[in-house]
């Protein structure tokens, strides 16, 4: 079986730091490379593949100022479906702009639904029900009009987190910084406690951080490390006593959540979108309502084994069991 994975083109797959849509589909390339599949990955030039790489954009247009991203991606989607009559399988990690060629080429193909960005784009996955194979990343995400061929979580690389059953006494928030995140959030849980807060991740909305985020910023109980990938993403989340994910939208995964708890951190998350499919409540995390149970699960974060969050991220969330799943949906068509 010949698959082809196509690949977002805004970061390099896997990403330098943020990009969860190209890490999804770097892990699932990588992983069926393991089970012996023939894969190719469409995706920038400097991406990082054991496997075929096949390219047309030099680099991630969000990491590359003279970039177009419109051009970049009519370019990349078309590179892909020019040749494929050369794949069995075609996997889109590209939201709905492949499915326009979807009834242009011969083999079938599947869509990994990462999120919906606006109602907007619903029509174009309503044009397309009838052989769109979507897979749909949790129960929670999906949307009544549309039919759905799997739910498949998630699969993260096992052995890039390492389990730490000793943390340190900061809180965590790791995310980008944008109201949906709940940046701000995690702060006034950080300051009900008095513990230290560490902020990671990309400035996704400017205002927002210079309003709700930086006036708070004291390098000492607040403290803002900018964005941070590779290696030291796992020191940073088994190092923590909790992650907090205050969300204030219907997340449809949470790579972070999942993350943390292969490193044996647990997760105080908003009750919202996935988060019950991802959180065991009271077992690898608490799943609370507002700011004030919140700041109340931090004081009794105590009672979470650091173990039991590991073996539950690592049963439910691998790139293995990813996989699996994928290659045995791919083998019903």
């Amino acid at each position: 079986m010949k698959i082809a994975i196509l690949a977002p083109v805004a970061w390099r797959t896997p990403p330098r730091h943020y990009g969860p849509w190209e890490q999804m589909a770097g892990n699932l390339a990588e992983g069926l490379l393991a089970k012996g599949a023939d894969v190719t990955l469409f995706a920038t030039t400097d991406s990082l593949s054991t496997g075929k790489l096949a390219s047309i954009c030099a680099r991630g247009y969000a990491e590359d100022p003279a970039a177009d991203a419109k051009v970049n991606e009519c370019m990349h989607i078309s590179y892909l479906m020019e040749q494929s009559g050369d794949f069995d399988i075609i996997h889109n990690h590209f939201d709905f702009l492949p499915l326009t060629y979807s009834r242009l080429i011969k083999p079938p193909m599947v869509t990994t639904i990462h999120g919906f960005s606006s109602p907007k784009i619903l029509p174009v996955y309503q044009r397309y029900n009838d052989i769109g194979r979507y897979v749909s990343i949790s129960n929670s995400d999906r949307h009544p009009t549309l039919q759905y061929a799997a739910t498949i979580y998630n699969g993260i690389r096992t052995a890039d987190f390492a389990f730490e059953p000793e943390p340190g006494n900061y809180l965590l928030y790791y995310g980008r910084i944008h109201p949906d995140k709940g940046t701000h959030e995690a702060i006034q849980i950080a300051l009900h406690t008095g513990r230290q807060l560490v902020i990671a991740g990309i400035i996704q909305d400017e205002e927002y951080y210079r309003e709700k985020v930086k006036p708070f910023i004291d390098e000492e109980q607040i403290r803002y490390i900018g964005a941070v990938g590779g290696h030291k993403r796992s020191d940073l989340l088994g190092g923590a006593l909790a992650l907090l994910h205050p969300i204030s939208f219907n997340e449809p995964f949470g790579l972070s959540v999942a993350e943390a708890m292969l490193c044996g951190t647990p997760v105080i998350a908003f009750n919202r979108g996935a988060m019950p499919e991802l959180i065991n409540d009271r077992k690898t995390g608490f799943l609370v309502n507002d700011i004030h149970e919140a700041a109340a699960a931090v004081e009794d974060i105590s009672l979470i084994a650091r173990l039991d969050c590991h073996l539950h991220a690592k049963e439910k969330f691998s790139q293995e069991r990813m996989a699996a799943q994928y290659m045995a949906l791919y083998e019903t068509l």
